[in-house]
């Protein structure tokens, strides 16, 4: 079943709670495969008038070579020039320094001297609900949902994100449509419906559902607003759920959150023992189990259990973070520096923000010092104005960090914590980098943005061209 994963702040205020939805929901999942949209899922997108893009995303016949350019591939500290980069189909089949004599019929790219970089990744999106505000949600039809998401997951690409890692939300479908051709979007690496508690972050149920009834679930937990686990043997169930729809990751709640506002960010909600099924279920699957948590007994009940990856932990202290060094756990966490970088909220879901934004500094100062592998992410939700914002939140990151750094965070650094999916991976082959056998995924910047990493916070003026598997999707260097 395809299921929905929101956290809005009222209770129920989502439309993906709403029967309309669920039943259009359950037929885009008629005969869901990991691997590919059976026909119902394809006649769903085709009714939203999706199917006209239907060729948009298959690679050239020709191949491409890009010239004229200073490349940054990923890893290096520094752009550098004098190469050339030939592509075949979806991939990047040569760099190579000088101008070697270009394929017969191959398609010249001149680059004007720009910045050649891979393209961006954020490790923390949420595909179907990041420009939707919650009044829309409360009362939008599923066509509009899902043309609305089919239209933010466009400008998402043409930010520059080619790729982004879902946190949370039913976006099997979305992706799935993309990777078809049917829409227009990045790679998706989706974790579907987020795994978490009675009383945690993303349990949306009225309190009229109270007392759950065991083996009778809730309005909420029947139509997917969220998967509820109050059992080691309920957290492997939902687990594996997740994972026979197509999931990539895992993500679970070990306490509060800011848009849900019925929890404090200090709270905790499973124990080691129901966090250990959840991660022994991922791994079994070959997969790992991202928990988010902010402060510091938190996170260290989900590594204890196992967990690879810490989604947020503004609120960690010094001895978590070097126990995160010394496991090697991922953080992918968020630079968020003010108000301004979120949706509106109030109440305690404010009270929740000002702890975030108090911890920002604490966080990246942390992980930079003591060497935690670090993930960006910007975890934008239910706002088509802050969605806009998801570069400037990446030039965030000059406080902490070089713009090569940061951009290294970006590419071949978030390239590397999409590739702990193992066997789940739904694109085999390298992502984040500029190499040979890599993903044809790149933007030309105007300007050098390891130099002056601000660049990135316009990318409808400053990125000239726009490439994802081979194909490109914008080029404005006629009007540079």
């Amino acid at each position: 079943m395809f299921t929905c994963q929101a956290d809005p702040a009222p209770p129920l205020s989502c439309a993906c709670c709403q029967p309309q939805l669920r039943a259009a929901a359950g037929r885009i999942a008629t005969d869901f495969s990991r691997r590919g949209f059976m026909a119902g899922a394809t006649g769903s997108f085709a009714a939203l008038g999706l199917a006209g893009r239907a060729k948009a995303q298959e690679p050239p016949a020709l191949p491409i070579v890009l010239r004229n350019f200073q490349l940054f591939d990923g890893k290096s500290l520094r752009a550098r020039g004098g190469m050339q980069v030939l592509v075949e189909g979806d991939r990047i089949k040569q760099v190579s320094t000088g101008d070697a004599s270009a394929p017969q019929g191959a398609q010249l790219i001149d680059c004007g001297g720009g910045t050649l970089m891979p393209g961006l990744i954020d490790a923390h999106w949420h595909t179907m609900f990041a420009g939707l505000p919650v009044m829309a949600l409360m009362s939008a039809d599923i066509g509009y949902i899902f043309l609305a998401a089919s239209a933010e997951a466009e400008r998402t690409l043409m930010r520059g994100f080619t790729t982004v890692r879902d946190l949370g939300g039913p976006a099997f479908a979305l992706k799935q449509a993309i990777d078809e051709g049917l829409a227009v979007g990045p790679r998706i690496y989706p974790c579907g419906a987020m795994i978490t508690s009675t009383g945690g972050h993303g349990d949306l149920r009225p309190v009229s559902d109270l007392p759950r009834q065991p083996g009778v679930p809730s309005y909420v937990e029947s139509t997917g607003a969220a998967n509820i686990a109050d059992s080691a043997d309920e957290v492997r169930l939902r687990v594996r759920e997740q994972l026979i729809q197509g999931a990539s990751h895992i993500k679970m709640i070990g306490g509060g959150g800011v848009s849900s506002p019925r929890t404090t960010l200090d709270m905790a909600t499973f124990s080691e023992a129901e966090f250990r099924a959840g991660t022994e279920a991922a791994a079994d699957r070959g997969t790992y189990v991202a928990v988010h948590a902010y402060p510091p007994a938190q996170i260290q009940r989900g590594i204890s259990a196992g967990a690879r990856c810490i989604e947020h932990g503004h609120l960690m202290d010094e001895a978590t973070a070097r126990i995160m060094a010394d496991k090697g756990v991922w953080l992918s966490t968020q630079p968020f520096v003010s108000e301004e970088d979120n949706a509106p909220v109030t109440g305690q879901s404010r009270i929740n923000l000002l702890q975030v934004l108090e911890g920002t500094d604490t966080v990246y100062s942390l992980a930079k010092r003591l060497g935690v592998k670090t993930a960006f992410g910007s975890d934008l939700l239910f706002s088509p104005q802050t969605t806009r914002l998801q570069g400037r939140l990446l030039s965030h990151l000059s406080r902490w960090h070089s713009g090569a750094e940061a951009l290294r965070m970006a590419t071949a650094g978030n390239g590397e914590l999409l590739a702990m999916s193992g066997p789940m991976n739904p694109y085999r082959g390298k992502l984040g980098v500029i190499e040979p056998g890599a993903f044809a995924d790149m933007i030309l910047v105007a300007g050098d943005p390891t130099a002056n990493l601000a660049l990135v916070a316009d990318p409808e003026t400053n990125f000239k061209l726009i490439m994802k598997g081979g194909r490109v999707f914008k080029d404005t260097r006629a009007a540079a």
